[in-house]
């Protein structure tokens, strides 16, 4: 039986972080708000975890699973040849909806779908995910929805889309946006914009003159 907690409320949130973290650390899934919609988490290092997770939203393993972090010093222990223009994006827009695909350490024993060495990686702007980012570490978290449904931006949404798949809901009102993160690849010399989103290709271009656009 699921359980939602409104971290609105001091004392539930208090409770419900705490259950949502021992929920990840046990493999399960948890939905927590974000700054863009509802996302459904799982531990990122637990392979079965994000199994269940493609699973709940009836996704493939050719849709990777991104991850979500609570600090950018995080980045550190999990990407390799980041660049300096990467750098300048992570200082200049987290936290906040800028997604960045960078090559991961090889090392890392995690399997978050068909990456190609590569993870898609944000630090969300909501003081309830980076709370629970910080206690439990980086999460595999993608949209809390169907896929082929929009992404849910109520608890509400999310909990009738997924139900008892999902073990913890934390519940913090109306999501600020259902504007996705823009995507920009970092792994070559020059970023390319994958996907524009709340950042357009202007405003990103203010800190990376040189910034290409995919087709």
């Amino acid at each position: 039986m699921a359980r939602r907690y409104d971290t609105n409320d001091a004392t539930d949130r208090t409770t419900g972080l705490r259950e949502a973290a021992s929920a990840v650390r046990r493999g399960e899934l948890v939905v927590l708000p974000t700054d863009t919609v509802y996302g459904i988490g799982a531990d990122a290092f637990s392979s079965e975890a994000v199994v269940d997770l493609l699973a709940a939203k009836g996704r493939g393993r050719n849709m990777p699973t991104p991850v979500l972090i609570g600090s950018p010093n995080t980045l550190h222990g999990l990407v390799t040849d980041f660049s300096e223009l990467a750098w300048e994006l992570v200082d200049a827009f987290w936290p906040g909806a800028l997604t960045l695909v960078a090559k991961h350490q090889p090392s890392l024993q995690w399997d978050l779908g068909d990456t190609r060495g590569t993870v898609a990686i944000r630090m969300p702007l909501h003081p309830v995910a980076i709370e629970l980012l910080n206690e439990v570490g980086p999460m595999a978290v993608s949209s809390a929805n169907l896929t082929g449904h929009p992404a849910p931006e109520t608890c509400d949404a999310a909990q009738n889309m997924l139900g008892d798949s999902v073990s913890v809901y934390l519940d913090g009102g109306p999501t600020p946006a259902n504007i996705p993160s823009s995507i920009v690849d970092v792994t070559g010399q020059v970023p390319v914009l994958l996907r524009a989103g709340a950042l357009s290709a202007e405003q990103l271009r203010k800190v990376v003159p040189d910034l290409e656009v995919a087709n």
